[in-house]
Order: C-alpha cells, then sequence, then structure tokens
C-alpha cells in the first residue's frame, strides 16, 4: 500500500498523473467510438479489449478494425499508448534521480557544516559524523 501511494505522489508531483488521465480518457474515448463504428465489435467489453491490444502494440487479430475511421482511431491510439509508455517512465526515472541528488547535496550541506562547528558539537554527534568518515573511506 505505500508503494501505491509513493507512485501516486511521485505521479502527482512530477505532472505524470495527468499525462496518464488524459491517457484513459483517450482509451476510453477511442474505445467508445470503435464500437459505435466497427460492425465487427458487438460490445462495449470487445471494443476495451480491441484498444487494449492495440495500445499494448499486441495486436491478436481477434478483432479487427474495417472502417476507416476506425483504423484511424485505431491507428491515434497506438501512437498515444507509445508516448505515455516513453514519457510517463522517463519524467518518474528523473524525478527519482533529482530527489537522490537533492538529497545527497543535503547531506554533504550538513556534513560540511558539521565540520565547520567541530567545537560546538555534542559527543553524540561527534560520534556519528565519526561513523560517516569512516564509511565514506570503505567507499
Amino acid at each position: 500500500m505505500k508503494k501505491t501511494r509513493l507512485i501516486k505522489i511521485v505521479l502527482k508531483r512530477t505532472g505524470a498523473l495527468k499525462f496518464l488521465t488524459t491517457y484513459i480518457i483517450i482509451f476510453a474515448c477511442v474505445s467508445v467510438g470503435v464500437w459505435i463504428i466497427e460492425p465487427n465489435i458487438k460490445s462495449i467489453f470487445d471494443s476495451i479489449w480491441y484498444c487494449f491490444s492495440v495500445a499494448t502494440t499486441i495486436g491478436f487479430g481477434d478483432i479487427t478494425a474495417v472502417t476507416i475511421l476506425g483504423r484511424a482511431m485505431s491507428i491515434f491510439l497506438s501512437i498515444c499508448s507509445i508516448l505515455i509508455i516513453a514519457v510517463v517512465p522517463g519524467i518518474i526515472t528523473s524525478y527519482y534521480i533529482e530527489s537522490t541528488r537533492l538529497r545527497e547535496k543535503e547531506s554533504i550541506a550538513k556534513f560540511l557544516d558539521d565540520l565547520e562547528h567541530l567545537p560546538e558539537l555534542s559527543n553524540e554527534e561527534l560520534q556519528n559524523l565519526s561513523e560517516k568518515v569512516k564509511k565514506f573511506n570503505r567507499k
């Protein structure tokens, strides 16, 4: 559950949630459009299945678009799917790298601040600082 919340927070902070929401709306609209337009697709569930196979670029072939508009919508959904698969992981990765760099800079700044104020540190803080230096030397 924590991982799900973390992913949601990252998606929200990076703006990727807007991309995903837009994609879901596009997927739903294309599913309904294909269901209405295509004579081979008899139910909304068949349309969702067809759009899933188009979106994942698997293309099972059990259901196909035969009208020009249905094929055009399939191409549009396929392009949107490829973009989502390319953009969202990139956004999440970029956010992760930036947050890691920020944490690293904060810890370096704290370390340097501690070094500048050595006489003011307690024995426990000095011990922690010593452990950090030992860990750094092991790397």
